[in-house]
């Protein structure tokens, strides 16, 4: 085992990515869950559970429900599995950085410190929020950009179980200021779920199939009212229709996606000129091959389903949640009122240094429909900027391996003794939440 090393965790509640401070990617991404496929008598820790061949009806446990930590014996299975098994560090000899939730609530915080401490045995530990890590990366690759020089960005992170829009000043995020949208990645696969199950065959139980079917079919409409047009129309003129193929424990153990190109023919419609198919023209012309009551008769035995309007109505939660009965404002709305709860100074500069991170940015014109939003309600006289990290899941582990490795950082953590003597509240108050 290695020794002396600062550990960089970035828990978060669907994936955790630990690593060693210093370096430039995690050492392990691994799903923060244990899973039990029907054909195992026992349980499986989350990197176990990719690796093995069929993941149909896995049935899942998560430490963490609705973005806080609830059950904190899994965590603690989960994190010493991580540490001895894939990471090969020693506790007692390494410094913990971890990244924690925003507005994490105190008996949360207690019971993490007693994870790290008492149970794990950890050296020291210092705790941190997405929003400043994200900053002081993207800061540190562009020393002479707006970002270094003012000291100020507004963070956007889509993450597993919530949406926040945080503004960083000078490394500390704004904690008054920041907005949350109660909508992650969680939701928009268990809609995904609900729209399949309710229109071609149940999936209700296929988290992990149905989440490869989001990341790699779904994507952000432009035009909503114009794709649902198109996304009606029959056989080929329908730019959205695309097939995904189920794993039928036989030929194939993991579903894909059929015709690849099939996939993404929607994005000639606002990458490109339209192609002729969208002209009214050819949908009069077009002769219809699908009967009505053959798209009404469901073969249950089937190991595929098609997809349209769902592509873009999934990621549209984010942007719309009204439209779905959710009393939440959008995404656009959530930033605005982030911006407008800091001083009128920071305004101009906080809209053009917005930054995106977290999986579920990574949607196909996820930053085009944003800027689209946001520019009417922004007002004429400021610019709107709208960066995507270069690698939304990574983004929050790299900032925080970045401080890991400055030469500040052990006297920045709380140590085990301190922990011990003056007891979880006082110490946190060290980390400025």
């Amino acid at each position: 085992m290695t020794t002396s090393n600062v550990v960089v965790l970035d828990n978060g509640g669907g994936l955790i990515k630990a690593g060693i401070g210093g370096e430039r990617d995690p050492s392990a991404v691994i799903p923060n869950c244990m899973g039990k496929p029907p054909s195992s008598k026992k349980w499986l820790m989350g990197d176990q559970l990719h690796s093995h061949s069929d993941l149909t009806s896995v049935s899942l446990r998560r430490p963490f429900d609705r973005g806080y930590l609830l059950n904190p014996d899994l965590q603690r299975d989960i994190w010493s599995h991580l540490f001895s098994n894939l990471l090969r560090i020693s506790p007692s000899q390494s410094s913990l950085l971890l990244v924690e939730p925003l507005f994490n609530l105190p008996s949360i915080q207690r019971s993490i410190d007693e994870l790290v401490f008492e149970d794990l045995g950890f050296r020291s530990l210092f705790v941190a929020d997405s929003p400043s890590l994200v900053h002081l990366y993207e800061a540190s690759h562009c020393p002479y950009g707006l970002l270094a020089k003012s000291q100020c960005s507004l963070v956007v992170d889509c993450g597993f179980s919530f949406t926040h829009a945080a503004p960083v000043f000078q490394n500390f995020t704004i904690n008054y200021a920041v907005k949350r949208l109660d909508l992650g990645g969680k939701a928009l696969t268990n809609y995904l779920k609900e729209l399949v199950s309710y229109r071609a065959v149940n999936v209700m139980d296929e988290t992990f199939i149905m989440d490869d079917v989001k990341e790699k079919l779904c994507f952000v409409s432009l035009d909503v009212p114009r794709d649902l047009q198109i996304a009606r129309r029959p056989g080929k003129d329908n730019l959205f229709r695309c097939t995904y193929v189920l794993p039928d424990g036989i030929t194939y153990m993991k579903g894909f996606v059929k015709d690849p190109n099939e996939a993404g023919r929607y994005r000639t419609l606002d990458g490109g000129a339209p192609p002729s198919t969208v002209t009214k023209e050819d949908m009069d012309q077009h002769e219809v091959t699908e009967k009505p009551e053959d798209r009404r008769r469901i073969d249950l035995t089937k190991t595929e389903f098609n997809l349209t309007n769902e592509r873009f109505l999934v990621p549209e939660m984010i942007f719309r949640p009204a439209d779905l009965g959710m009393n939440q404002a959008g995404l656009a709305e959530c930033i605005i009122r982030a911006v407008n709860s800091c001083h009128p100074d920071l305004h101009p500069v906080l809209y053009q240094s917005i930054i995106l991170t977290g999986g579920s940015t990574l949607f196909p014109q996820f930053a085009q429909r944003l800027e689209m939003e946001l520019r009417p309600l922004v007002p004429d006289d400021y610019q709107v900027k709208i960066t995507t990290q270069e690698d939304p899941i990574l983004g929050v582990w790299r900032g925080g391996s970045l401080l890991a490795s400055s030469p500040d950082f052990e006297a920045m953590c709380v140590t085990k003794s301190e922990y011990e003597e003056l007891g979880s509240a006082r110490c946190r108050k060290r980390f400025f939440h």
